[in-house]
C-alpha cells in the first residue's frame, strides 16, 4: 500500500463497512455506518474526511458515500483478508463462527498479506488432499472438544489412502 493510503485499523473498518453496505444496498449513509460500527456520527464524519483526503471515498456532507476506484480496490483486499482469516479459523481451527468473525476483524489489520495468502492455500490443500480433507479437519474438531485422538488411526489412514 502506498504511503498516502496507509490506513489505521479504524479507517480500514470504516472502508470495509462502506463497501459491504454499498454491496448490500447500493449506497452507504453515515447514519447506517455509525449504527453498524457502534460509533458516533461525529466519528463517522471524521473518518469520512480522512478517507476522502486519501481519495478512497467520495464524500459531501449529508450525501450518500461512494467508493473511488482506489477505495474499491483497498476495500476488496480488506474484505478478502477478513474472509480468508474467518474461513481458516472455522474450517481449520474449529472456532465458532461469531468468534472467528471477531478474531478475523482484529487480525485482518495486522497480518501480512503473505501469511493470509498461505492460510488460504493451506485451507485449499486440506480440503483437496486425500491425507487431509474434511475427515482430518473433523478429527481435529473432535480432538478440540474431547482432547482425545481416535484409537483407530490405521483405519483412518487406510480410508484416506483409498480415496
Amino acid at each position: 500500500m502506498e504511503k498516502d493510503t496507509e490506513l489505521s485499523a479504524s479507517l480500514e473498518d470504516y472502508l470495509e463497512m462502506i463497501a459491504l453496505i454499498i454491496k448490500d444496498k447500493k449506497v452507504a449513509r453515515a447514519k447506517e455506518i455509525a449504527a453498524r460500527l457502534k460509533v458516533s456520527r461525529s466519528s463517522v464524519t471524521e473518518a469520512f474526511r480522512a478517507l476522502a483526503k486519501k481519495d478512497l471515498i467520495n464524500y459531501a456532507p449529508y450525501e450518500v458515500i461512494t467508493l473511488t476506484q482506489k477505495g474499491k480496490e483497498i476495500s476488496e483486499d480488506i474484505i478478502l483478508r477478513h474472509h480468508a482469516l474467518k474461513d481458516f479459523f472455522i474450517k481449520v481451527l474449529a472456532v465458532e463462527e461469531n468468534i472467528a468473525d471477531i478474531g478475523a476483524c482484529k487480525i485482518e489489520h495486522a497480518a501480512p498479506r503473505e501469511i493470509i495468502d498461505q492460510m488460504v492455500l493451506f485451507v485449499d490443500f486440506l480440503e483437496r488432499c486425500p491425507r487431509g480433507g474434511m475427515d482430518w479437519i473433523e478429527s481435529f474438531r473432535t480432538f478440540c472438544k474431547s482432547g482425545t485422538i481416535s484409537d483407530d488411526c490405521q483405519s483412518c489412514i487406510s480410508k484416506c489412502l483409498a480415496k
